[in-house]
């Protein structure tokens, strides 16, 4: 890291999802000025999201009172935090450890962490869990999101291994994208795919998915599947192949085990059933299987992308192992181009696997039933064999339900928000409310579990620490500080290391030093040990020739990285055989009925990235989705007679919320789509029973598959019914602090039955800087709120003065008894803020003016009108380029004055030249294409 002043370009790594790709970093030692993709990196070749390209803004918006600064302790539940020194912390912590180990045996602690961390800090706290406390009570998020792949890959391959490159995405004939929206969540593999579509042309893309997303939209094919039917239509296409004679028979008979039991259990699966079953066209089934199965027989090559929608399932091992097969009856796996390949949600799950750093993982990718492999594991750390704990220890929601039921007396959570992520939030509430000792390692200041935290230990971000990561094609790249963690900051590390050596003082001071490390890669070269001769062998790697390049376990050798696994046919199970698994459909956890007769999907936004603690810092951010609301299908709305914007309250078996419908034609009738992202930070109001809301999984369930233990957080049964709030409020204004004046609205969101905030403006996008230092307010906050009566007008007032409404030059007009008022800010000739309370109609007329920066009209009285004098100001247009700030009514403007014989492409490059939208990131594109309308007929 460079001294202050001087200006230096770093490369790292991105934080975002498991693409893992490369950035470079431009920093004067205190801030990273600029961030953009390394052109050098074989993940993304200098291509870059939109959330990747604003990641020097969320750093610097980072800084501040949205950052903890140094360790903090809440003497008694419900008091505030309160500031201590890491000397009070580090003996606090091991104290109360040391007494619960004593007291209540190894497993009374529950160690839950996250695929955000670097593989350096993962192995210390799996370290510490397993050879200090002896429990494998540690787990991580990844048990949310890739569990099932991990299983997946374990039973039908033989190890947790990826088999596929990203270059494989070039080289496809077809590609079968299944309950993925790589679009939206995995945006520069998309780009590479979108590029070899526009380069091959004759290459085939089979989108199967319940909805119809942007990835969907833009298949050659799309399977809109009921959900809950994966496994009968990857059965059927299978049973299609065996009939037509598609199978590659001398690949099954050398290589691989079990096809017999799987060829009996297809006879039924025929494509009338099939189509029935899954809700498809039978003509679709087919022309799928035909793509598919004949692509061997032509010396094609087949590969399948596949992420949440398959593993957030009861049945998300045999969703994954139901991909494999088809793979495997094909020959389709261990070819350039071929191959099942799940697609990793978080920068470095892969990294926490290979450390072992779950409940049922041991280092290495060693198994705890093995009594070999783990006395190999003992033997490293310097102990007896007997001495490593060796059942399965509690994964996620097993380790919440724990501490619900008192059993667990201490929670260590690091890097991670529980309390937005696990489904059933009024159940994960109430285990974090038992739990007698909650420790939570974090860096920002905004996240919900902080509520309920005892002891807080402030920990480095992104851009500030140093070690290495793998994504989804086991690729591993460094990661690099480019500046100070702020305050007393300490990178994850560091902070376990410490608690470690102070810890086995007391517990086990007769071991050899277990935390000796004095930087990352000292811990590097333990991992790095472990690993030898195993499938990840990476002898030959080290940080020296990290620093070079990016490289892709198994590399034994230096120089003998390996890009593709299992091109010898021979496979991890000790047999050398891959393994056929015989799957029959399960029923949906929840089966929709007449009290619950509608079926919630959930899934990503394109510009948001899990519980939004880092891209939710940014106002543009929210330019593309401004509010979480539930989209119902058109015809189901029209149906019930209900309007874009009303609201309605939906519920779970285990909670509810109130919430504004969106019309949609992307979802089919019966089911509702709502974003995952909208936690307890932006989503709130109050349950029927007067509980808080905790955000969308307020709703969620807890059932799970039974191999993996992976919730199924992709579905649950819902009933809806309209909710009349006759008093409304909504307030926006511009504000100098808008993160801290959203941190400061929060506690208001469960005062009302229904509320919701977020930012707005275009801090953070390219250009925006020196508008944002020029005006002192660059960004805003937008506050809606309903309840069923109006509240006292006394107990609003404090709101009202977080948004500066009731000092300086206000106009204001109220009726108390009425529980009406409007109150309106002005700065110069433009509109500062307004409130609206009782009837909002006029937000529709004042929030354009402000968030168009357009003058207000004059006099300024005219502002408390209920409408617009001289005529409706056009709305205020959602962003449909974050990185360039294009919006639907630029685009609409230019497209108007397209001809009409342009065709699609000619029209898209006619916006891309104009407005650069689209040149960036991309991920706008489809969208774009999706305005075009008639016009891609012209196309085609």
């Amino acid at each position: 890291m460079e001294a202050a002043g001087q200006i230096k370009e770093i490369k790292s790594a991105c934080p975002y999802c498991g693409t893992g790709c490369g950035v470079l970093l431009k920093s004067d030692g205190r801030r990273i000025l600029e961030v953009r993709g390394d052109p050098a990196h074989p993940a993304n070749f200098g291509r870059l999201c939109g959330k990747g390209a604003s990641l020097a803004a969320v750093s610097q918006a980072a800084q501040g009172a949205r950052r903890l600064h140094t360790p903090l302790l809440r003497p008694a539940r419900g008091a505030p935090l309160q500031e201590i020194s890491w000397e009070q912390a580090y003996q606090i912590m091991t104290e109360r450890m040391a007494q619960i180990w004593r007291v209540h045996g190894a497993d009374a602690f529950g160690l839950y962490v996250s695929g955000q961390l670097l593989t350096e800090d993962y192995y210390v706290f799996n370290k510490l869990a397993k050879a200090l406390l002896g429990t494998n009570n540690i787990d991580s998020n990844s048990r949310l999101c890739m569990s099932s792949a991990v299983a997946g890959y374990k039973q039908s391959l033989g190890a947790d291994a990826p088999p596929c490159s990203y270059a494989d995405l070039e080289l496809a004939d077809v590609v079968v994208i299944i309950g993925a929206n790589p679009a939206w969540a995995h945006p520069v593999l998309y780009r590479r795919l979108e590029a070899a579509r526009a380069a091959r042309p004759e290459m085939k893309v089979i989108v199967i998915d319940p909805r119809r997303s942007d990835t969907a939209a833009e298949a050659d094919l799309h399977l809109a599947l009921l959900p809950g039917s994966d496994i009968t239509l990857l059965n059927g296409i299978l049973h299609l192949c065996c009939w037509e004679g598609w199978l590659d028979q001398a690949f099954i008979a050398q290589h691989t085990s079990g096809f017999a039991a799987l060829r009996e259990q297809l006879r039924d699966c025929t494509p009338a059933l099939v189509a029935q079953r899954c809700g498809i066209a039978q003509d679709d089934l087919l022309q799928a299987a035909r793509w598919i199965g004949q692509a061997a027989l032509q010396d094609k090559r087949v590969l399948s992308l596949y992420c949440q929608g398959v593993n957030q399932s009861v049945q998300g091992v045999a969703n994954n192992s139901a991909i494999i097969n088809l793979h495997l009856a094909l020959g389709q796996i261990g070819k350039p181009g071929a191959g099942p390949f799940s697609l990793t949600g978080q920068p470095n799950a892969m990294g926490g696997r290979e450390v072992g750093a779950m409940a049922n993982l041991a280092s290495g990718h060693r198994n705890l039933g093995n009594h070999e492999e783990m006395a190999q594991i003992a033997a490293h750390w310097g102990l007896a064999a007997q001495d490593l704990p060796r059942q399965p220890g509690l994964t996620a929601l097993q380790m919440f339900d724990a501490a619900a039921a008192g059993q667990l007396k201490m929670l260590w959570i690091a890097c991670t928000n529980p309390a937005h992520s696990i489904p059933d939030q009024n159940r994960l509430r109430q285990a974090l409310q038992t739990t007698p000792f909650v420790v939570v390692q974090e860096a920002m200041a905004d996240v919900a579990t902080l509520e309920y935290a005892d002891l807080v230990l402030p920990a480095a971000a992104w851009g500030e620490k140093e070690g290495t990561l793998t994504n989804s094609e086991r690729r591993i790249s460094r990661v690099h500080a480019a500046i100070p963690a702020p305050g007393q900051a300490l990178a994850d590390w560091r902070i376990v290391c410490e608690v470690g050596r102070r810890l086995q003082q007391l517990l086990k001071p007769a071991l050899p030093p277990l935390f000796a490390f004095d930087s990352g890669e000292a811990i590097w070269r333990e991992h790095q040990a472990l690993c030898a001769g195993r499938d990840l062998d990476i002898s030959g790697l080290t940080y020296a020739s990290l620093e070079q390049a990016p490289q892709q376990w198994p590399c034994p050798a230096p120089g003998q990285a390996q890009a593709r696994l299992y091109q010898d046919g021979r496979f991890a199970h000790a047999d050398g055989r891959a393994r056929f698994i015989a799957l029959t459909q399960a029923a949906l956890p929840e089966r929709c009925d007449a009290h619950y007769p509608f079926l919630l999907n959930t899934g990503r936004l394109r510009d948001q990235w899990h519980g939004m603690s880092r891209s939710g810092l940014l106002p543009a951010m929210f330019g593309h989705v401004e509010q979480a609301c539930l989209q119902m299908a058109r015809a189901d709305m029209a149906r019930r007679g209900w309007q874009d914007g009303q609201l309605v309250r939906v519920a779970s078996r285990r909670g509810n919320l109130i919430l504004p419908l969106q019309a949609s034609d992307e979802v089919r009738s019966g089911q509702l789509f709502l974003p995952m992202h909208w936690g307890a930070e932006y989503l709130g109001g109050r349950q029927r029973n007067g509980a808080p809301v905790y955000g969308v999984n307020t709703l969620s369930l807890a059932a799970h598959d039974p191999v993996s233990r992976q919730p199924a957080l992709k579905h649950a049964a819902v009933q809806l019914e309209t909710v009349d709030l006759p008093w409304r409020m909504q307030i926006f204004a511009w504000d100098a602090d808008a993160p801290a004046l959203l941190a400061a609205v929060r506690p208001w969101l469960a005062r009302f039955d229904y509320a919701a905030c977020s930012l707005f403006g275009s801090a953070g996008s390219a250009g925006s800087a020196a508008e944002a230092h020029a005006t002192g307010c660059g960004a805003g906050v937008r506050l809606w709120a309903g309840a069923a009566s109006a509240p006292a007008w006394g107990s609003v007032q404090d709101l009202l003065a977080l948004f500066g409404l009731l000092e300086g030059d206000i106009l204001r007009y109220a009726d108390p008894a009425r529980g009406q008022a409007r109150l309106v800010k002005l700065a110069g000739p433009r509109l500062q803020a307004a409130a609206l309370l009782g009837d909002c109609a006029a937000a529709d007329w004042l929030w354009p003016i402000l968030r168009g920066r357009q003058d207000a009209p004059m006099p300024a009285w005219r502002l408390l009108g209920p409408q617009a004098p001289g005529g409706q100001p056009a709305p205020a247009a959602p962003m449909v380029c974050q990185c360039m700030q294009v919006s639907q009514a630029q685009l609409e403007t230019l497209f108007s004055a397209c001809p009409p014989d342009m065709d699609q492409a000619a029209c898209l490059a006619h916006a891309q030249a104009q407005l650069q939208c689209g040149t960036a990131c991309g991920s706008c594109v489809p969208q774009i294409k999706r305005m075009l309308g008639p016009r891609s007929k012209a196309a085609a």
